[in-house]
């Protein structure tokens, strides 16, 4: 399903983002919410022939995996007006058009007491798409991602970032998943570092 079609003629709309975007969304917005939602994990399982990888050596970034006991910390972002128009426009090029991304409407569960969920248009890497890896230890996605670049630039700023992002804004999350890549990758790094 294309975005156009879940929000035609909405004058406002939510993104939920999960991966760079928490960090470095490049649209235009009118606000921001930290929060999650529910019923899917984070996991680096696609592929990244384009921003983060090429095509000999693809990295990784993140999708949702559907779980019904887990949740998916982020950022979304309220677009208004023609906001709306130019974030999906953007957004198409960005993850659907070079990602291989659908899209979804889920429920987004605002950070703190006695906030109702909002409704959030969410991009989604499937399994079927040519560049969905699926798993792997966190060895080996921690060194795919310690040696990769694409042209917005390396694998490993993007890993970072979300770090950072999980670490500062929400640090009563413990996301083992990211966490334990961020080691390996760090890893791979000192012995690079060590061995120049």
């Amino acid at each position: 399903m294309k975005p156009q079609d879940i929000i035609a003629a909405k004058s406002s709309l939510w993104i939920f983002g999960y991966g760079s975007l928490v960090w470095k969304p490049d649209f235009k917005y009118k606000r921001s919410k930290v929060g999650h939602i529910q019923g899917y994990k984070r996991r680096f399982w696609h592929g990244d022939n384009f921003h983060r990888g090429n095509d000999q050596l693809p990295g990784r970034v993140v999708t949702l995996i559907e779980d019904d006991d887990a949740s998916t910390w982020g950022v979304a972002f309220e677009v208004t007006g023609a906001q709306v128009e130019e974030s999906l426009r953007y957004l198409d090029v960005r993850e659907t058009a070079c990602g291989g991304y659908t899209t979804k409407m889920l429920d987004f569960f605002p950070q703190g007491e006695n906030q109702p969920p909002v409704q959030a248009l969410v991009y989604i890497a499937t399994s079927d798409n040519p560049l969905f890896l699926g798993p792997a230890s966190p060895e080996e996605i921690g060194a795919q991602i310690a040696v990769c670049r694409g042209k917005t630039g390396h694998n490993l700023e993007y890993l970072l970032q979300l770090a950072k992002f999980m670490r500062s804004s929400c640090p009563q999350v413990e996301d083992h998943h990211l966490f334990s890549i961020e080691a390996a990758a760090l890893t791979v790094v000192s012995y690079l570092l060590a061995a120049q």
